[in-house]
């Protein structure tokens, strides 16, 4: 391309991750692999809660989609990766490029609004549990998980279009490992003060509320467990909101670290944003999983019903005595 501006460019080049030329087969695989894990680990959690049906509760199906936008997000920015280090080939369309960008800030901004609502979870039921099923009915679990889809819809349709209406220059190289908006704003050549405006404006206005309804409702938490303190109470509290915790520091603190914090793009936020659309995302699983009875116990229930399937099908006798078995 030439070195005048053009209000619409073919393809751009994604530079990846800072990895050495030397070192691509091995990322390749450890990337290959992470992606493997996250998808097969939130299918798993999806595949329990469905089947289970003591896992039919507000929580478990706050958590199944979760477990969803977490295998999509991966999905948009991770295989494309893991390609662009097998084949060296680099370039994306400008097409594809900004739908990458729509659907990374679609499920970003879904994982964002899910984790308050199940924050908001989790306070009635350690704070209000008396009232828990009276207040989280299947009507208002379902209405709060639908206002985030739609509210995720809308906040990437907005980004995408301010992408959209955007002019850029020669240089089309971008400097991480899929389209982000950020990157793409320091590529362009036109005025992205709406843009930046709009970033720190209704796209923190969209941050900062399901983060302020996490810090309200485990304050909140806190509160009631200091004026009341029990081992009983404590050993709840932690097996209940531990794992919710923990995924939401690993969210939000790379998240704010690259989009808020940073004055300048470079290798540092490029890692960090690796944290939160591969290594959380293949994160979720294992600390649902390990840190959560219900899972551990619907998972067991499952590996005996196949291996019990497995028995019956060598043997139709074994089907007559499983049942009488069971009976008894």
């Amino acid at each position: 391309m030439g070195p005048e501006n053009q209000s619409h460019v073919s393809e751009f080049l994604l530079l990846g991750l800072p990895i050495p030329p030397g070192q691509q087969g091995a990322f390749f695989a450890l990337f290959l692999g992470m992606y493997l894990t996250t998808v097969l680990g939130n299918l798993l959690i999806i595949l329990l809660i469905r089947l289970d049906s003591h896992l039919h509760t507000p929580m478990y199906f706050f958590l199944s989609h979760l477990a969803f936008s977490d295998i999509s997000l991966s999905s948009v920015t991770v295989p494309k990766m893991i390609t662009d280090m097998h084949t060296q080939q680099q370039s994306i369309p400008y097409v594809g490029c900004i739908s990458q960008l729509y659907f990374f800030i679609l499920f970003g901004s879904l994982d964002n609004f899910l984790l308050g609502v199940m924050a908001y979870d989790r306070y009635v039921a350690i704070c209000h549990p008396l009232r828990y099923t009276t207040i989280m009915r299947e009507e208002l679990c379902v209405l709060l998980v639908a206002a985030s889809w739609i509210i995720a819809c809308v906040h990437a349709l907005v980004h995408t279009l301010l992408v959209v209406r955007l002019s850029f220059c020669a240089d089309n190289s971008v400097a991480h490992f899929f389209c982000d908006f950020t990157v793409l704003l320091k590529l362009s050549c036109s005025d992205v003060s709406l843009s930046k405006l709009v970033i720190f404006t209704e796209g923190g206005v969209l941050y900062f509320l399901p983060l302020a309804t996490v810090l309200g409702s485990y304050l909140r938490i806190g509160t009631i467990i200091v004026r009341a303190p029990s081992t009983k109470r404590l050993l709840k509290v932690f097996s209940t909101c531990g794992s919710h915790l923990l995924v939401v520091s690993l969210y939000y603190g790379t998240l704010a670290g690259v989009y808020f914090l940073s004055s300048s793009w470079d290798s540092k936020d490029i890692i960090a944003s690796v944290m939160y659309t591969v290594v959380t995302p293949m994160l979720n699983p294992f600390i649902y999983s390990l840190r959560n009875r219900d899972i551990k116990q619907a998972l067991e229930t499952s590996v005996t019903r196949v291996n019990l399937f497995k028995w019956q099908s060598l043997n139709p006798l074994n089907v007559v005595r499983s049942r009488v078995r069971y009976s008894s």
